[in-house]
């Protein structure tokens, strides 16, 4: 159980020099997020704060991914880890690199698909992204969640409205999370030979809601955007843990688990670096963003677009 932030912060609480400590940390991160610039004195006291809680429970703690309360167990992760790191560039994820298997109904809800009326499901033997999403509708959960994120993300598409997107990304992530990876793994990676399957694919997320702006952000402002978030700030270190590239292996990936990879390739949908399919006609993936104009921080700029363009890992 000490392994839970949550648990790890009550037991530290309880204890009134760690809760002195955790405390400081607390100001240390304030600071940080406020962009507050620490004189010498407070960066060495910040710093002292982090290597006083020794062999706390809180300094080796984990938020489990679909856990209750996630955001403010992120929040104590990040609370304790922020002197010591810059964000972008630790590479310790605050979620455990296990990968889910579910018990779910998927394999007999296809099999129902796979038993009604040729007509009335045209398409689904050459398109298995449309078959995905079917089997996704006899599942009462799986069903609710995407015709939440799908009518969120659509609201005020045709007109002058522009849609909610950080609703619509909470939608996202509540399908992500809430829904078991038989289903969203189909939908969200399905074989296609064809345009109009692999358009499917490029929709599932809503990308005029969830991924595109008017016009492309510099991907150092949406670097910014995402260390300013609790959620993706975690979930970006999840994603550069498991899907690290390697140009030595044999696989291009540096802990060959391409299930953990694409796990936190999902985590990364619906947060300010949500990535997505470029075309109809390709697996390639990106994020809405471009390093034009990035002045001396072209390079900084080039290796984050580079997660995801050019990753062999993913």
């Amino acid at each position: 159980p000490s392994s839970d932030c949550v648990i790890a912060e009550q037991l530290c609480l309880s204890d009134s020099t760690c809760n002195a400590t955790y405390r400081t940390l607390e100001d240390c991160a304030l600071a940080k997020t406020r962009l507050l610039s620490l004189d010498h004195h407070s960066r060495v006291r910040c710093l002292n704060a982090e290597l006083d809680l020794g062999n706390s429970s809180l300094l080796h703690c984990k938020c489990h991914r679909r856990m209750k309360r996630q955001e403010h167990c992120l929040r104590i992760f990040w609370t304790v880890h922020s002197s010591m790191t810059d964000g972008e560039n630790n590479h310790e994820s605050p979620l455990p690199s296990t990968v889910e298997h579910w018990k779910t109904d998927y394999n007999k809800l296809a099999a129902l698909v796979s038993g009604k009326n040729c007509s009335q499901l045209a398409g689904d033997a050459t398109n298995p992204c449309l078959r995905a999403t079917h089997i996704c509708n006899l599942s009462k959960k799986c069903f609710r969640l995407r015709t939440d994120y799908a009518s969120i993300c659509t609201k005020g598409a045709g007109s002058e409205d522009v849609c909610d997107r950080r609703k619509c990304h909470r939608g996202l992530r509540n399908f992500f999370e809430k829904v078991p990876e038989d289903f969203t793994k189909r939908i969200l990676f399905c074989p296609c030979q064809d345009e109009f399957c692999g358009e499917r694919r490029r929709k599932t997320i809503v990308p005029d809601c969830s991924f595109q702006y008017n016009t492309k952000p510099n991907c150092l402002w949406l670097l910014d955007s995402c260390l300013e978030d609790h959620i993706c700030k975690s979930r970006l270190a999840d994603f550069q843990q498991n899907c690290q590239p390697v140009d030595m292996s044999p696989d291009g990936c540096s802990l060959h688990n391409h299930a953990a990879c694409l796990q936190a390739y999902m985590g990364m949908i619906g947060t300010p670096m949500t990535p997505n399919y470029v075309s109809n006609s390709s697996v390639e993936v990106s994020l809405w963003c471009t390093c034009e104009n990035s002045g001396n921080q072209k390079e900084k700029c080039d290796q984050i677009l580079g997660m995801f363009e050019s990753n062999k890992c993913l």
